[in-house]
């Protein structure tokens, strides 16, 4: 699918619209509006601008297409950003916040994770976000999908363990075939220092992880801060 480019003046407020619109999309068609969020450090104003929203909270539910494999309490966990930014001021069910167990073992917290979202998936093939929020690294990495690692070949799982060698530690994260069954997969991604990676990730021919992202039977947006 080719990829809808949006070079944003206004990243934040581009985003926060582009956000409303497929909540109230999703919630008029299914009753809910199943979003997953990225970390780092990109969406957290974002997420504290949604703040603003008049809406119905209780017919959000949160994932993470990612996470490091750390307690919910500390600072690199993107769990705990977006509490900090967003849950912790929202009347919102807990029961609506779907979080990576990522204190347990690697394994087990990826398997934990995937066996929730299949239980949410209710028969259908894929658990499918109605928009799934990514980010991208200066390695071309999105999620916790890194160049060379494991979790790159993986198509018969939803979430795995993926051991990152450049921080020597595992984390938790989507696979392409969940990333890929979204309904609108965007990208959110300051491009200052970025633009050689996305012109190559844009040309067609990359093996950056982002690259790969290709939504099976939905959109694809890449909103470009500067």
């Amino acid at each position: 699918m080719k990829p809808e480019i949006i070079h944003s003046t206004n990243f934040v407020a581009d985003a926060v619209n582009l956000i409303r619109a497929e909540a109230a999309a999703a919630i008029a068609a299914r009753g809910v509006f199943r979003i997953a969020l990225s970390g780092g450090n990109t969406p957290r104003p974002v997420y504290e601008a949604l703040l603003k929203e008049q809406t119905d909270w209780s017919k959000w539910v949160f994932t993470f297409g990612d996470e490091r494999c750390v307690p919910p309490t500390d600072e690199q966990s993107n769990y705990r950003m977006a509490r900090l930014a967003l849950f912790d001021h929202i009347a919102i069910p807990a029961e609506n916040i779907l979080r990576i167990r990522a204190e347990a073992e690697p394994d087990v917290a990826a398997s934990e994770y995937e066996a929730t979202l299949r239980q949410h998936a209710a028969g259908e093939d894929y658990y499918r976000h109605d928009l799934l929020l990514l980010g991208m690294g200066d390695d071309g990495h999105t999620a916790s999908l890194f160049p060379g690692t494991e979790a790159l070949k993986i198509t018969d799982r939803w979430v795995v363990a993926n051991f990152v060698p450049k921080f020597d530690t595992h984390r938790i994260t989507f696979t392409y075939p969940l990333l890929d069954a979204s309904r609108h997969v965007c990208f959110l991604v300051n491009s200052k220092g970025k633009d050689a990676v996305l012109d190559e990730v844009f040309s067609g021919t990359s093996h950056y992880p982002s690259a790969a992202v290709n939504p099976t039977d939905g959109k694809l947006t890449w909103l470009l801060g500067a």
